[in-house]
């Protein structure tokens, strides 16, 4: 092995998806889980990740989809139950699927077992995304720095040239 190897391999950063490390825990009636984010831990920058641990009776997240990120959804334990616009279905450990961008790809995952069932999601990391959510009409959208620039129900629509004199 080169020298020049030895180096990229040191810089490289392992992590073990059977680990029980988390970043975060949402303590939410029915938005119980657990959450880290393998993709900054691995100094990733092109693809995200993150590792859920979702509790039973809960949901990662809610129904939602993206307009400007493709996302796929990689079940390491359990069965959780995929929602997308097809309907429900209950996933087994292994199963991979993916969300393409807009409308077609939104999707919600929940635990309706008596054990934590675990995900890892993936997705590309294109800044200034748009999330709507779809059972509630409402739309965050986000700069290009991750933060939130509007979260809110669309309201009527307005011309274009509106108070721009």
């Amino acid at each position: 092995m080169s020298l020049e190897t030895q180096a990229s391999v040191g810089r490289m950063k392992i992590f073990n998806l059977d680990s029980d490390e988390w970043d975060a825990t949402r303590d939410r009636e029915g938005w119980r889980c657990s959450g880290t984010l393998v993709g900054e831990k691995i100094r990733g920058e092109l693809l995200g990740a993150t590792m859920s641990e979702i509790e039973p009776g809960s949901r990662l997240w809610p129904y939602h989809t993206h307009y400007l990120n493709e996302e796929w959804v990689i079940v390491l334990r359990g069965q959780p139950t995929l929602r997308t616009p097809e309907g429900e279905q209950v996933l087994a450990e292994g199963d991979v699927v993916c969300f393409p961008r807009g409308k077609a790809g939104a999707h919600q995952i929940s635990n309706r077992t008596d054990s934590p069932v675990r995900v890892l999601m993936l997705s590309s990391m294109n800044r200034g995304e748009i999330i709507e959510y779809l059972d509630t009409g409402k739309v965050l959208a986000k700069g290009v720095d991750d933060e939130d620039v509007m979260f809110a129900r669309p309201g009527p629509e307005v011309e274009y040239w509106e108070g721009e004199d």
